[in-house]
């Protein structure tokens, strides 16, 4: 395929919006660098592996051989992209280019190789054109980040024109057009970053210019020089770079590699020939050109054909996103469901609830006193904070005042822990690395809301991903599982995959070398009721509401879901070591954090209002709430629990709202029969990205077969199990 590669899919697993949190990394050298072939060779595929953590979904790498740049990429993992025949290709022919076909011991030409991992979001990887290295006006780019509004910036722009559905295309185009306006890459950088929202960082090369261009506007990137300034190379983490000067060919190479930050809204554009870099600001002013005179070439870009897939390796399954509405079949198909399965309340209606909060008889555990009040808020113990001035004293510790990352944030893309970021940098006046954990769940909106809030204050985003398709597999296996026995207790085993996220957390934490985590967790937010109904108590030994799983009752736990594996063998498949994992990952290793909503209360007016004010947290398409809109599987167990059991978790966070006295019970009752609607279009994505193979239609048609939860009065109130 050659540059004007494929247009927009009309495809209905592709036409949506396509948006990376990827891994970018680069090698550069020239005619006075240490490095051997053999040295550079491995030098490359380390860096390729190393960057793999950050996306498995795609892998692609552009080299420069004399007056050509070759690009090579691939729906492949990083693993299984370096063991193809064309890879080894591409890599053999560069550091020919550069070493000569004697293979000497150093350089006798310049070398340069620019590689991308890729996490896709949303849309399809299998077609080539969106995968990366992008190729656009002349340009090579890869990119780590998400435009969160390249959308609308293309009609803006009409000089130039959309031929693929990645957001690094605008990106590209953008570049190309300014330097043409302007004469000045500097000023055209620039421009392109004024343009564009969401937290992105490029490296770049030109068909025209003997330079590699490095820009980002959150600081996800890192370069290393030798001490002669003759070798360098750049990754998205720091952690990478220094795990790669330890290697021997590197350190024999280079030395003592001098790692430096580039810091948010700083670009670097590096001359290939003298290995010189000069530094500006994105919002600095001035052109200054001079670097570039006596620098062009004229170098043809070739797109090579994608390697074949062999032996053990895998092309990945497109990907669903939840950015854009359905095409018009799904939107057809969605509205027959509604009508076969309208939003009926009147069993919800019918439940007693308490007369304090709205807690209903089909909550596990519950019970009423004599004026209808429950025992959850007879036994509730209010939250008392900390204090803010506690929280900035606590801060002040751990400040760091020489620019070096200070505290790590764990981020999901929803609200909660969004308003934290922000509380974070712009309050307690630290200086944050985000760190977000996805494993295949984490919808394309919580990715872009993310990037909105990394890329308008400055701050580094670590995204480790799992093997998502992978992950995404299991889940299937679980959720088909559950179908065949659809036992409310058992309903967390869709969720188990993501706990993986307090181990990574610890590793990041260690990496970055600091001892201040922040989870920013809305103490509000309980779901009991979930391993209620896996019958497991939430009220201690007081019979007070307690926020807390104690040793016996973990064992317990573990021991209902050995059991229900027992009577439902379909949950002895191979998702059974990931899900023991995360069990320790969430119960037994250390989880210690600092929650800032332990040291002031939750409101909803301060966090939604701030991070739809300052930062234009987006709202989902299809649901009237701000909570859980950037978790997949959300809309999926809320509709189950809604239709068995006459509640939702929406319920629960509600009633803990009334017992803090922040909502009255009228507006909270209405409120939940808003937010209680069927998600149809998000459960449509949902089991769609995880390769289902039922439709929406279909797993109704079993939920509704499932008798209504038990009332207390009833004479078995028995945990429901079909």
């Amino acid at each position: 395929m050659g540059v004007n590669g494929a247009g927009v899919s009309n495809s209905t697993l592709a036409g949506v919006v396509l948006a990376p949190m990827c891994g970018i990394f680069g090698f550069a050298i020239n005619k006075r660098s240490q490095f051997t072939a053999d040295g550079a060779r491995k030098t490359i595929s380390e860096l390729f592996h190393l960057s793999e953590s950050r996306g498995k979904e795609a892998a692609g790498v552009s080299a420069i051989e004399g007056d050509k740049i070759e690009v090579l990429k691939s729906a492949l993992s990083a693993t299984d992209f370096l063991k193809t025949a064309e890879y080894q290709g591409l890599l053999n022919r560069a550091t020919s280019g550069a070493f000569g076909t004697a293979m000497t011991a150093t350089p006798i030409n310049p070398l340069t190789v620019v590689g991308h991992s890729r996490l896709v979001t949303t849309g399809s990887q299998d077609l080539h054109c969106n995968n990366q290295p992008v190729i656009a006006s002349g340009l090579v780019g890869v990119h780590n980040g998400i435009v969160v509004n390249h959308e609308q910036i293309w009609p803006r722009f009409p000089a130039i024109k959309r031929e693929f559905e990645v957001d690094t295309e605008v990106i590209l185009r953008l570049l190309a057009l300014f330097r043409d306006q302007s004469g000045s890459l500097i000023e055209a950088t620039r421009k392109t970053f004024e343009v564009i929202e969401g937290a992105t960082t490029v490296a770049v090369l030109f068909a025209d210019l003997d330079v590699l261009l490095l820009a980002t506007n959150n600081g996800s990137l890192y370069q290393g020089f030798d001490e002669s300034g003759s070798s360098m190379v750049f990754a998205s983490e720091r952690y990478i770079l220094e795990t790669l000067a330890g290697k021997p060919d590197v350190s024999a190479a280079m030395g003592a590699i001098r790692i430096s930050h580039l810091k948010p809204r700083m670009a670097c554009i590096l001359n290939l020939a003298e290995m010189s870099p000069t530094y500006f600001q994105l919002d600095g002013k001035g052109s200054g050109e001079p670097l570039l005179k006596g620098f062009t070439k004229r170098r043809d870009i070739v797109d090579l054909p994608e390697p074949e897939v062999r032996g053990s390796a895998q092309k990945h399954l497109a990907g669903v996103g939840l950015s854009t509405r359905p095409d018009q079949q799904t939107q057809d198909h969605l509205r027959r469901v509604a009508d076969k399965y309208p939003y009926d309340t009147s069993f919800a209606d019918s439940l007693r609830r308490c007369t304090k909060c709205i807690l209903p008889e089909t909550m596990p555990f519950i019970e009423f006193d004599t004026e209808g009040v429950c025992n959850y808020c007879q036994n509730y113990i209010p939250i008392i904070d900390l204090g803010r001035d506690a929280l900035l004293e606590l801060a002040g510790q751990y400040r760091r005042t020489d620019g070096r990352p200070d505290c790590v944030v764990g981020i999901s893309g929803g609200r909660d822990s969004l308003y934290g970021l922000h509380y974070v940098k712009q309050v307690l006046g630290l200086n944050p690395v985000a760190y977000t954990y996805d494993w295949g769940m984490v919808t394309d909106l919580a990715r872009r809301n993310s990037s909105r809030i990394c890329g308008k204050l400055g701050i580094e985003h670590i995204l480790v991903s799992a093997d998502i398709s992978k992950k995404r597999s299991f889940i299937r296996k679980n959720v088909q599982a559950w179908l065949k026995r659809p036992v409310l207790g058992t309903i967390p085993l869709f969720m188990a995959g993501d706990k993986q996220y307090f181990y990574y957390l610890l590793q990041v934490k260690k990496q970055l070398g600091v001892d201040l985590t922040f989870l920013c967790e809305n103490m509000l937010e309980r779901t009991d009721f979930k391993t209620g109904y896996a019958n497991v108590t939430p009220f201690n030994k007081n019979r007070h509401y307690f926020n807390k799983l104690t040793f016996m009752r973990k064992v317990k736990l573990g021991w209902y879901y050995a059991r229900e594996a027992m009577l439902n063998p379909a949950y002895l498949n191979d998702s059974l070591l990931d899900s023991l994992f995360a069990y320790s990952c969430f119960y037994i290793i250390d989880r210690s954090y600092v929650n800032v909503y332990n040291y002031f209360p939750w409101t909803e007016e301060e966090v939604v209002g701030t991070i739809i004010r300052d930062y234009g947290f987006e709202l989902a398409p299809d649901c009237p709430s701000t909570w859980r809109i950037g978790d997949g599987t959300a809309a999926f167990y809320n509709y189950i629990y809604h239709t068995v059991t006459g509640f939702t978790e929406h319920d629960t966070f509600r009633s803990n709202q009334i017992r803090e006295g922040q909502m009255t019970r009228d507006e909270a009752l209405r409120l939940v029969r808003l937010e209680n609607e069927p998600r149809f279009e998000a459960m449509d994505w949902y089991f769609k990205v995880i390769n289902l193979g039922l439709d929406v239609e279909q797993v109704a048609d079993i939920i509704h077969r499932i008798p209504k939860r038990l009332r207390k009065n009833e004479a078995n109130p028995r945990a429901l199990s079909a």
